[in-house]
C-alpha cells in the first residue's frame, strides 16, 4: 500500500518515546512491502542528519516547521475558552502543513493515511477527505500513543495551585470530548496499552468530569464515524530493538540515582520535581554518597533548590550519550504521577541492564512483576525506601536488572510484536 505517514516529530534520532514508536512502526511497514511517505513537523533543534537517516526507509520525506511561542500559546489558550477546542490541539494546526497535504493529495493517490499521535489526527482526516474528493478511498489509521485526556486530568489531581488545577480540569474535559469524537472517525485505532483503550471506552459516555451524560447529550456530540462504520480498535505496545542495545557494564559501586526524560513534557517535569522535593532528602540522609542525576532537555529551575549536601544533585540537561552516567547508576527512577501510554525509558533501562524504581502510573501498560523486573512505589516513603535498597543492596539491583533485560527481549522486540500491524493494513 501507499501509506502517508503523518508524524508530530521527525522520528530520529531515537531519543524520545514517540520517536521510538513511529520509527519502528514505519520500519515494519516498509519491511512488509508498503511504500511510506513521511510528513513530519520539524523544530529548530532538528538536524539534517535526522532526515537523511530516514531516507533509506521512506519513499519520500517532507517536513514543515512547527512555530511555537509564548505569545501564540496565550492566544490559543484564550481562544480555547470560547471555541471549546482543546488548547493542545488548536495550537498545533499549522496552515503550512495543511497546504502541503493539499499538494500531496493532488499528486498522489494514497491507499492509507496514518496519523501518529492524536495531534496529527485532524491532518489525517483532512487529507482523507481531500483524497475521497478525488475519487480515492484511503484507509485511515490512528496510532494513539496516549489516552491524552488522562494527562491533564492526572496533572490536575496533584496540582496545588487552584487556578492551574481548574485550567487542567477544563482541558481534560475538552480533550475527552475531542478524543472520543476523533477516534470514532478513523477506520482503525491502535492503542499502546489496554489501560488507555479501556479509559477511553469507559469515558465515551461521560462528560469528562466523571458524570454520566444524558442520552440527548451523547447523541448531540456523536460524530458521523469512519467511512467504513465503527472503527476497529486494538492494542500494540511500544517496542524497541534489544539486539542493537547491549547491556551497559556498570561500575562496582554505582551511586547515581538517575532520571532520564524529556523535561519539556509536563508529567516528566512534575514527577522529578516531586521526587526532588518529597523523596530525595530522605534518600541522601540514609545514603550520603548518592547523587541524583537529572538528564533531559529544559530542566525546571526549581530542581536547583532540591535539598541535600553539596554535590548530591547533578542536573545535566540534554546529554547526547548518557552512557557514562548510566554506568554509575544504582537506581533508574520513573517517579511519574501523571501521564498516559507507556514509558519507553523503562524499556530503555531494561535494555541497558539497569534496575528500575517506578510508580504504578510510570509502569502503566508494561508487563512486569513488582520485586522482580522492577520495584513499584507510589508514596514518597515507599519510593525512598526502594531507592535506598538499590543503593545499599547491589545483588538486588543486579537481579532486577537481569530480569528486566529478559522481559524486554521476550515481550518488546519490535521485529516480533509489530507483526500485529499486518492485521491493521491487511484489513
Amino acid at each position: 500500500m501507499r501509506v502517508l505517514f503523518l508524524s508530530q516529530l521527525i522520528p530520529y534520532p531515537l531519543d524520545a518515546g514517540p520517536k521510538v514508536r513511529s520509527y519502528h512502526v514505519a520500519r515494519h511497514l516498509v519491511a512488509s512491502g508498503h511504500r511510506v511517505t513521511l510528513v513530519a513537523f520539524s523544530r529548530p533543534g532538528d538536524l539534517g542528519v535526522s532526515i537523511a537517516s530516514l531516507e533509506p526507509i521512506c519513499t519520500d520525506v517532507y517536513t514543515v516547521p512547527m512555530p511555537r511561542s509564548r505569545l501564540t500559546d496565550v492566544w490559543y489558550l484564550v481562544g480555547s475558552f470560547f471555541n471549546g477546542q482543546p488548547f493542545l490541539i488548536a495550537r498545533d494546526w499549522v496552515p503550512g502543513m495543511a497546504a502541503l497535504l493539499q499538494q500531496l493529495a493532488q499528486r498522489r493517490a494514497f491507499d492509507a493515511v496514518h496519523a501518529d499521535q492524536l495531534w496529527m489526527a485532524p491532518y489525517a482526516l483532512y487529507e482523507a477527505s481531500l483524497l475521497r474528493g478525488l475519487g480515492c478511498a484511503p484507509v485511515t489509521v490512528l496510532d494513539q500513543h496516549n489516552a491524552v485526556f488522562q494527562i491533564p486530568r492526572r496533572l490536575a489531581e496533584s496540582e496545588a495551585n487552584p487556578l492551574k488545577r481548574l485550567l487542567l480540569a477544563l482541558e481534560a474535559r475538552k480533550m475527552l470530548r475531542f478524543e472520543v469524537s476523533t477516534c470514532r472517525q478513523f477506520d482503525h485505532v491502535v492503542w499502546v496499552t489496554e489501560q488507555d483503550r479501556a479509559a477511553a471506552a469507559v469515558n465515551e459516555t461521560t462528560r469528562g468530569d466523571g458524570r454520566q451524560t444524558g442520552p440527548t447529550e451523547v447523541v448531540r456530540r456523536r460524530p458521523l464515524g469512519s467511512s467504513r462504520g465503527e472503527p476497529r480498535s486494538m492494542v500494540i505496545p511500544i517496542c524497541v530493538d534489544p539486539s542493537s542495545r547491549p547491556t551497559i557494564r556498570r561500575a562496582d559501586h554505582p551511586r547515581r540515582v538517575t532520571f532520564l526524560c524529556g523535561l519539556h513534557w509536563p508529567p516528566n517535569a512534575e514527577g522529578i520535581q516531586w521526587f526532588a522535593r518529597a523523596v530525595w532528602p530522605s534518600v541522601v540522609e540514609r545514603a550520603p554518597a548518592a547523587v541524583l542525576t537529572v538528564i533531559g532537555k529544559n530542566p525546571p529551575l526549581s530542581l536547583r533548590s532540591a535539598a541535600g549536601p553539596p554535590g548530591a544533585l547533578d542536573v545535566r540537561g540534554y546529554v547526547a550519550d548518557p552512557t557514562p552516567y548510566l554506568a554509575e547508576t544504582a537506581a533508574f527512577i520513573v517517579p511519574l504521577r501523571a501521564g498516559g501510554g507507556m514509558r519507553v525509558k523503562i524499556l530503555d533501562a531494561w535494555c541497558w541492564g539497569l534496575p528500575v524504581v517506578s510508580t504504578t502510573i510510570g509502569a502503566e501498560g508494561l508487563r512486569y512483576r513488582d520485586g522482580e523486573s522492577l520495584l513499584i512505589a507510589d508514596s514518597a516513603l515507599l519510593f525512598g525506601n526502594a531507592v535506598v535498597r538499590l543503593l545499599t543492596q547491589p545483588e538486588l539491583g543486579a537481579r532486577i536488572a537481569a530480569q528486566g533485560r529478559q522481559t524486554v527481549e521476550a515481550c518488546y522486540d519490535w521485529r516480533q510484536v509489530y507483526q500485529a500491524w499486518d492485521g491493521v493494513y491487511a484489513a
